[in-house]
């Protein structure tokens, strides 16, 4: 599920946060850093339960209608399809799921209230009660509904309210976690270990997340020696401090990770430099990395192994 762009942005707040509390070490970003990563995995549990707890709804919806005194007629007609068609029901009685919803306390402390609240917005919608009208489903109609739901869930202010309350990386991660639950959804009916797929892998976490904080952060100063004359008639105290630590990762994948090309490194900087830093940040980056790329390369100093990476 985590790219290496989401990643790098995780490296990158972390390293801010050690510009502003000098009593952090390296030991205490290492130990943020690999919390934040589970962040991550944790928000696609809480997310995936979400989603269910308002489906199972369904069945206390169909109670409600059922202990009608006058039921309508399409209260007679109401199925909890929704929770008992077998797509959800395989999430449902998946016990190695259920298993991590408790770990990570993913069943504690939602609000009935709440479910029930998504859930009767969601029965308003056309698709639902297109669902609904239905006299029999394929399993690509279990799919669409079900995805249909998330998407009404994930645009949903409440829906929204619900996760920033226990996850502060919310704002970071979700294009993330929403990918992975649509991905999780398609593939219904699950089997076996869906969750395993993503899970934080070790190379992209330790091998490359890991090293590329610690890295950036011991050699801060050898980093910084080699940007402060790129900048010109920049003060290297009135850059931005966001772009000073983007600069100096940067530098740090070009010189100490042989194996990601110069392209990508650059590239990716100018992309996080749009979403994390000033308007004006796109340029400077670029421009700055671009100068050091050169001036690197010219003397020898960029080492680049394995196929298509040697420029």
């Amino acid at each position: 599920m985590l790219s290496r762009r989401s990643v790098r942005v995780k490296v990158m707040q972390l390293l801010y946060m050690l510009n502003r509390d000098e009593q952090l070490t390296v030991n205490d970003l290492k130990t943020k850093y690999n919390d934040g990563i589970w962040d991550t995995y944790e928000l696609y549990i809480f997310h995936l339960h979400l989603f269910l707890k308002v489906a199972q709804y369904a069945e206390q919806d169909a109670g409600i209608r059922a202990a009608k005194l006058l039921p309508s007629d399409e209260d007679k007609r109401f199925s909890p399809i929704l929770y008992t068609n077998p797509c959800t029901q395989s999430l449902a009685t998946h016990v190695e799921f259920l298993n991590l919803v408790a770990k990570y306390k993913a069943n504690e402390e939602l609000d009935i209230d709440h479910i029930r609240n998504l859930y009767n917005g969601f029965l308003e919608t056309k698709e639902y009660q297109d669902y609904l009208q239905k006299d029999s489903h394929s399993n690509e109609d279990h799919v669409k509904i079900l995805l249909d739901l998330y998407r009404f869930l994930d645009n949903n202010d409440l829906f929204q309210e619900m996760t920033e309350d226990r996850y502060s990386n919310w704002s970071d991660d979700a294009s993330l976690v929403v990918g992975a639950l649509k991905k999780t959804i398609k593939a219904m009916p699950l089997q076996g270990a869906f969750y395993k797929e993503f899970e934080p892998s070790d190379e992209t976490v330790r091998e490359f997340g890991e090293a590329l904080l610690v890295k950036t952060s011991v050699e801060d100063q050898e980093l910084l020696s080699h940007i402060e004359p790129m900048l010109k008639n920049w003060d290297a105290e009135r850059v931005a401090i966001l772009d000073m630590i983007m600069l100096k990762m940067a530098l740090s994948e070009l010189l100490y990770f042989p194996t990601i090309p110069t392209k990508v490194t650059l590239n990716e900087f100018v992309e996080i430099s749009k979403l994390y830093s000033t308007d004006k940040s796109k340029e400077f980056i670029n421009g700055i990395l671009d100068r050091l790329m050169k001036k690197l390369q010219k003397e020898d100093k960029i080492v680049k192994e394995g196929r298509g990476l040697i420029e």
